[in-house]
């Protein structure tokens, strides 16, 4: 079996000199990846968006405060929609089960007197 050894064909950087050491580009620090860029970038970048998002919300005359109550309340209601649909669902059950469970226990006497 022939194997090609021919690293630019495999997308390998060239040599960085006669002997074989190869360039590759500096590795990112874990902070810089973790970031997505450099820390003052990424600041910088923050910063604007905080500004931007901050002027939109006293646009509309929200306070973080006023959002989180917004967010609060919202969530509690659809709580309480939920527990209110599974205390119908409940309710449900039961009514059938006052009908259903005297009617299979009659059935099985029935059939166990065969």
């Amino acid at each position: 079996m022939l194997v090609d050894h021919d690293r630019r064909r495999h997308g390998a950087p060239p040599p960085d000199s006669a002997y074989g050491a190869e360039v590759y580009p500096p590795r990112a620090s874990a902070l810089r990846r973790f970031l997505g860029g450099s820390p003052a970038g990424v600041f910088l970048r923050l910063l604007f968006l905080s500004v931007l998002v901050g002027a939109f919300m006293s646009m509309l005359g929200l306070t973080p405060g006023r959002l989180f109550w917004r967010i609060y309340d919202s969530a509690r209601a659809l709580l309480e929609i939920g527990l209110a649909s599974l205390h119908d669902f409940g309710g449900w059950i039961v009514a059938g089960a006052v009908v259903v469970i005297p009617l299979w226990l009659i059935s099985r006497l029935f059939a166990a007197s065969r």
